[in-house]
């Protein structure tokens, strides 16, 4: 045994079996993540209960199971709960979301067991989702069609109301994309040539004729936005032109406008294979669509786009500044005391908080450098500002020299570890210095230096703090890039995944509606941040490989 402990044997087990239960962990929090979120794109049946409370009054609940819990029958009964029969030692309850927000009031409901008197699942039971005040669960009549009410009735009921919905829906994306691109571009150009009319102004450059040059410009734009105008009107008319009479819960029959549903569900008679086309439409729907009701339904299409072009923004300004740190500190700087003073600093840089990062970015990058570009740049726009406002451009600064630290280090352990040999060699041969560094260190230190991006990258991606100080907002109109020049936008505010999941877990007005969102996005965040990764580990597998001659 005392051999066995010398050898370092046991060391290493203890290593190896650190190793897997950190693995484990990791995989099962993943896993966990991962069912939460992706549950929530399953549908659920949907039940009817008959309820009758401790008063004696009944009533009909209709809606999805979303979570039972067992509560003590003392703690029931110390809150004031009265049982005609004492039910034991604890009583089921459970949470139903019930949607029918402008009647019920509350999306959740909690029921206890000892009032329910039965519980079915009526098969001609409809889920519709809609653009406003959440889900609404009925049994649908009749369709409004033109004025006129027609009867569902027979096995055509779903197959009809699908296909009016589907009729309304296509109209209502094509009055918002009308918004976003023609009138949106509309107003972009006018709101520049209000500035340009300004910056002539400021100038004393605002002749008669550059004046009735822009008013005639704005006045062909007032006049393609009036056409425009009309045809976005007559499509919002024609979307709201039918209607869908629903019977709900309470036995009264509501209507709704179609151009208010974004689909309909019968899922208690949904097959296997149906439910899981289903589940696939939604997780494309949460990652396509915009976000909704603030930001409790709907997807994170703009917050997964603002993510990675951050990133990748921050990627481009910080690895060349990283790699010439990293040249000039292990090839050109003499060894001494400041030199060493400085490796000092970078080291203890990568440990500074980095809300102090957000901090200093906002005073020095938003207020003192844009607000410098505002003055010199953009007086037109004054007192609003351009630059001088958190944005993307800021963010991806501030993450840049969060992340510098890392790859100035990992970038001079590649260069340490390149033979002093290569170099002379390449000197003896008639290479400059900048020559041997550009064809021939830098080459094989291109795997360090994608190894400090990947790391770069991984804690960018997942930082909060700084961001919601330089850039980040909760929900962002446009995004950094559209088709309106200089088609990339850096002043724009962005939504970014991070963020998002702070939001809907700490802030949103309905928790339990955002409960499976927080999952969602926290495993699409592991997701996009395990992408960016895998990409750059195969750029630096691919160089590693090309580049490995040069080693022998």
């Amino acid at each position: 045994m005392g051999k066995w402990f010398k050898s370092g044997s046991p060391w290493i087990w203890m290593t190896g079996g650190a190793v897997s239960i950190s693995l484990i962990a990791v995989l099962g929090l993943l896993l966990l993540i991962a069912w939460r979120g992706l549950s929530y794109f399953w549908p659920a049946e949907v039940y009817q209960w008959q309820l009758e409370d401790q008063q004696g009054n009944k009533s009909t609940l209709i809606g999805e199971i979303y979570d039972r819990e067992e509560v003590p029958t003392e703690r029931l009964i110390s809150a004031g709960h009265q049982f005609n029969q004492h039910p034991g030692e604890f009583v089921t309850r459970y949470l139903v979301k019930t949607g029918n927000r402008e009647f019920v009031g509350l999306d959740f409901r909690w029921i206890l067991a000892t009032d329910i008197i039965s519980r079915s699942i009526p098969l001609d039971v409809a889920k519709f989702e809609r653009t406003k005040n959440g889900n609404f669960y009925g049994y649908p009549v009749a369709v409004i069609e033109e004025g006129q009410r027609l009867e569902l009735t027979g096995d055509a009921i779903e197959s009809s109301l699908v296909e009016h919905i589907e009729r309304a829906v296509t109209i209502s994306e094509q009055a918002l994309s009308l918004q976003k691109s023609d009138i949106g571009s509309i107003n972009y150009q006018m709101e520049r040539l209000r500035l340009k009319e300004r910056k002539y102004e400021l100038d004393g450059e605002l002749t008669p004729e550059r004046k009735q040059q822009i008013a005639a410009q704005l006045q062909q734009l007032n006049d393609d936005y009036l056409v425009l105008e009309k045809d976005l009107f007559a499509l919002r008319d024609e979307a709201a032109r039918d209607s869908v009479v629903i019977r709900d819960m309470r036995g009264e029959e509501v209507t709704l406008k179609l151009d208010s549903i974004l689909d309909v569900t019968y899922t208690n008679h949904m097959s296997f294979i149906d439910k899981v086309g289903h589940w696939f439409v939604g997780i494309g729907r949460f990652i396509s669509h915009d976000p909704r009701e603030a930001n409790t339904e709907g997807g994170v299409f703009p917050a997964i786009f603002g993510t990675v072009f951050m990133v990748m923004l921050m990627a481009v300004i910080v690895t060349p500044f990283g790699v010439i740190a990293a040249i000039y500190l292990h090839e050109y700087a003499k060894k001494g005391p400041i030199t060493k003073m400085i490796r000092i600093a970078v080291i203890n840089l990568a440990g500074v908080p980095s809300i102090v990062y957000g901090v200093f970015g906002l005073g020095f990058f938003v207020y003192m450098l844009g607000g410098s570009l505002d003055q010199l740049f953009y007086p037109e726009a004054l007192p609003a500002p351009t630059f001088g406002s958190p944005g993307v451009i800021w963010s991806a600064l501030t993450l840049a020299i969060l992340t510098l630290p890392v790859v100035i280090v990992s970038t001079e352990e590649g260069l340490s570890r390149i033979p002093s040999a290569v170099r002379q060699g390449s000197l003896a041969l008639g290479a400059t210095k900048a020559e041997t560094l550009w064809r021939i260190v830098i080459p094989m230190a291109s795997p360090a230096i994608m190894t400090g991006l990947i790391l770069a990258v991984a804690r960018a991606a997942g930082e909060v703090a700084p961001l919601m100080l330089v850039g980040v907002v909760k929900l962002a109109p446009t995004l950094p890039i559209d088709m309106n020049f200089p088609f990339v936008h850096l002043e724009r505010k962005f939504m970014h995944l991070g963020f998002h999941i702070y939001d809907v877990g700490f802030q949103s007005p309905n928790v339990e509606a955002a409960r499976p969102l927080v999952y969602a996005t926290s495993f699409l965040l592991v997701s996009v941040i395990v992408a960016l990764n895998l990409t750059a580990i195969s750029v630096r597998n691919h160089l590693r490989e090309k580049f490995r001659s040069l080693e022998h």
